[in-house]
């Protein structure tokens, strides 16, 4: 038997008041809150929360194993990250076996999400209760921070990973009316590089840290030759719409 469950709770794109407000009560309800975050870092989901847990709040900071100097499609790498969620699976579910844990996530949890890969594994174990809450993707805040509307009318929209490789990239571009970028970090460059061929630079943006306290948006032109991790390049749509919204 048991008496708890799991709930990973989306945080939304990073201000604070853009939570949900259930959100907003089971965060400063819980009583168990785990984490994911790098080994050394205090965590972006953790820093999200900050001043509205409890005093006697137990936290679980769930630390990725250092697997950077590992290619992504090594099998070493991959069995490296099995064993980090096949542990934390482990002792989250033992946990929710008494009470109710909440695990945090930036933006969506169903979008990019860490915590979908425990999330399948805990639904297929079936052992205890899992729920997801909603949270604003962080692509969302990021395009409302340009001020300027994304999609119009017929518009296709992809929400492209600036670490695919040149090819995908490029058709995927040309193919599309509005373009997200997401995780482009050390791939500003090359993001720039390819829009620039697209003739798309002109109309792309960067945001960084959208809605935080330190948000910077910048015409993509004008931007650094890097840029920190949670950064999205926005190109808008500029499509069907009625002739006075010209």
């Amino acid at each position: 038997m048991h008496s708890g469950k799991i709930i990973c709770v989306g945080l939304g794109p990073g201000d604070p008041e853009m939570m949900s407000v259930k959100a907003d009560r089971l965060l400063r309800n819980a009583r168990h809150v785990a984490y994911f975050r790098k080994r050394g870092h205090p965590g972006k989901a953790r820093q999200l929360v900050n001043g509205m847990l409890r005093a006697d709040v137990t936290e679980y900071p769930m630390e990725y194993p250092l697997t950077t100097e590992i290619p992504h499609d090594d099998p070493r790498y991959i069995a490296q990250l099995s064993d980090f969620y096949l542990g934390w699976q482990s002792r989250l579910t033992e946990l929710a076996r008494c009470e109710d844990v909440i695990v945090l996530c930036e933006g969506d949890p169903f979008f990019y999400g860490s915590f979908m890969h425990l999330y399948v594994r805990l639904r297929n174990e079936g052992v205890v209760p899992v729920e997801v809450l909603p949270g604003i993707p962080g692509m969302v805040g990021c395009w409302h921070a340009t001020g300027i509307p994304m999609t119009w009318g017929d518009d296709v929209m992809s929400v492209l990973p600036a670490t695919l490789a040149d090819e995908p990239l490029r058709n995927h571009m040309a193919r599309s009316d509005a373009l997200v970028i997401m995780k482009v970090g050390r791939h500003l460059s090359r993001i720039r590089t390819l829009l620039t061929e697209q003739g798309k630079l002109d109309q792309a943006w960067l945001v960084i840290n959208g809605t935080m306290s330190d948000q910077q948006v910048m015409p993509l032109r004008d931007a650094p030759e890097r840029c920190p991790y949670f950064a999205i390049v926005i190109v808008h749509g500029n499509g069907r719409r009625p002739a006075n919204d010209m």
